[in-house]
């Protein structure tokens, strides 16, 4: 598998709409919980996460000044030029390569050959964001 490229942060700079790596998926925070120091240790922070790409929901607990990889994901312009199923065959509009990605449930109705979408990349994982 092609990895992206990331970068290490505290987990509790990770406010909710940031971008994490919890089981070498790159996801999006949902919530941060951090708890208060006891006389034994450091704080724990409570992280809870969605998956970008599988919709999964992930839980973390560890030290609040644990550091954790941000996924740095790449956003990219594409054009549809075929639609198979689910299958949308896109075009990226920068270096004109071709690949297939799934068409996310939300847009299914309103993709069309030809239209333009957002498409989110991370190592060789992508998905259609949004369209244009």
């Amino acid at each position: 598998m092609e990895e992206g490229e990331t970068k290490l942060t505290e987990i509790k700079k990770c406010n909710p709409g940031s971008f994490v790596i919890i089981d070498d998926e790159p996801s999006t925070v949902t919530d941060l919980k951090i708890s208060k120091t006891g006389k034994h240790g450091d704080a724990k922070a409570r992280l809870e996460a969605v998956g970008i790409f599988d919709g999964q929901k992930r839980v973390i607990v560890k030290p609040a000044d644990h550091m954790i990889k941000v996924p740095i994901i790449e956003k990219r312009n594409a054009q549809v030029l075929a639609i198979s199923g689910d299958i949308a065959q896109v075009m990226d509009l920068d270096d004109f390569s071709t690949y297939e990605v799934k068409i996310p449930e939300e847009f299914k109705n309103n993709i069309s050959e030809g239209r333009e979408v957002l498409i989110w990349k991370f190592g060789n994982k992508r998905i259609i964001k949004s369209l244009k």
